[in-house]
């Protein structure tokens, strides 16, 4: 037999999809195992989308979509949504694609400014996807290294220091996966200074920006003076709006990009499910108070679970500021993340990330989910205590 891809071969599988799978693989073997590997929320679809999704299918949207890349209703609303929350204007029938999923949003965005060889920077602790996303694209992923003894600060100056003639773009994820930071003003700024300076795209990874705490604001980077014609947004449905399974995002952005975006939307996935845009209009459209409810109990659940942490001898747990997961360490210990992780496993049946698994940057913390019951955060904090010498 010839040879399989190289380059698909090289590429690992996801940390935190391989660490949820055995979680819940040990749970259906008969283990009682408190899984905070994953990132789907625990709460249910609004019941006003899914009854949108149901009349939708009734009425007949179980064939192809029509634009293919998102049907006019749905363009329109992403649109609003975006003038309205994000002070981004964009033409809902050239600036806008529909995806199957986030995920499929950001690779679309690295396809469509990469050539061979050229560098992508990201934020390092970095969520898992996007160093093999850059490589399928053809890219080369280098890492911008965050401290986490600076709660993970972004300067200019550290971008800079990655820049070569090769560097083509920087990926942003704000809030962020996985330490729950929330960029500053300062930050933006920086960014937005270095990707003007050395003529960067910049794809932002803007999925969390509803989970946004203590009164902070989201800022998008496609808003800022000199930012709309090089910025690429990726958003979607799956945090916001408890539709993890709808695979339902979007990529927006200038108009000659997403000219080649949808080009390659259409040789490849052809576009997301019908219905399921149909439902997305009817969250992006309808009542919102869903998510002020959803967001204040992952506010409640973090103070809970940073304050207990941090009572743990040989914890330390930063506050969030985003997002719905935390980021300890363990600054005393001998193992590694990996070890870490494959300890809290075994000896307290507790499922987390290893930090490792985002990068050097994130090397001596795990990372756990609070998207999970109040109850089973309660009983994931007794485990720790129990055990916490021994780690």
């Amino acid at each position: 037999m010839k040879q399989l891809s190289q380059l698909v071969s090289s590429i690992p599988a996801s940390v935190t999809l391989a660490v949820n799978d055995k979680a819940k693989a040990l749970q259906a073997a008969g283990q009682d195992v408190i899984a905070l590997a994953g990132g789907d929320p625990d709460f249910a679809t609004p019941q006003h989308v899914v009854d949108a999704a149901f009349r939708a299918i009734q009425n007949g949207a179980t064939h192809y979509p029509a634009p293919m890349k998102g049907i006019r209703p749905l363009l329109e609303a992403i649109a609003h949504k975006m003038s309205q929350d994000n002070h981004i204007h964009v033409n809902p029938q050239t600036d806008i694609v529909v995806t199957p999923g986030g995920k499929w949003a950001l690779y679309l965005a690295l396809a469509a400014v990469l050539n061979p060889g050229e560098e992508v920077l990201y934020l390092e602790p970095v969520w898992v996807s996007y160093p093999p996303m850059i490589t399928l694209a053809g890219g080369v992923p280098v890492p911008v290294s965050l401290s986490s003894d600076d709660n993970f600060r972004v300067t200019a100056d550290q971008i800079r220091a990655k820049l070569t003639p090769k560097t083509k773009a920087i990926m942003v994820n704000s809030p962020c996966n996985p330490t729950g930071r929330v960029l500053t003003q300062a930050e933006i700024d920086a960014i937005v200074k270095v990707a003007i300076e050395a003529d960067l795209y910049v794809i932002a990874d803007e999925i969390y920006e509803k989970l946004v705490y203590d009164g902070r604001q989201h800022i998008s980077l496609a808003a800022q003076p000199g930012m709309a014609g090089r910025t690429l947004t990726a958003n979607g449905m799956s945090k916001a709006y408890a539709m993890t399974g709808w695979r339902l995002g979007w990529l927006a952005g200038p108009t000659p990009i997403l000219k080649i975006v949808t080009r390659m939307n259409s040789q490849t996935v052809s576009s997301a499910a019908n219905f399921t845009m149909h439902a997305a209009v009817a969250a992006l459209t309808g009542p919102q108070d869903f998510i002020v409810e959803m967001r204040e109990s992952y506010r409640a659940r973090r103070d809970f679970m940073v304050k207990a942490l941090n009572e743990i001898e040989g914890i330390e747990c930063r506050d969030i500021e985003g997002a719905f997961y935390l980021f300890p360490r363990f600054p005393h210990s001998q193992k590694n993340s990996l070890e870490l992780a494959d300890a809290l496993l075994e000896k307290a049946q507790i499922a987390g990330t290893p930090g490792i698994g985002f990068g050097s940057s994130g090397e001596g913390h795990v990372r756990f989910s609070i998207a999970t019951a109040m109850s089973e955060l309660e009983r994931a904090v007794e485990r720790l205590a129990k055990i916490a010498d021994q780690l």
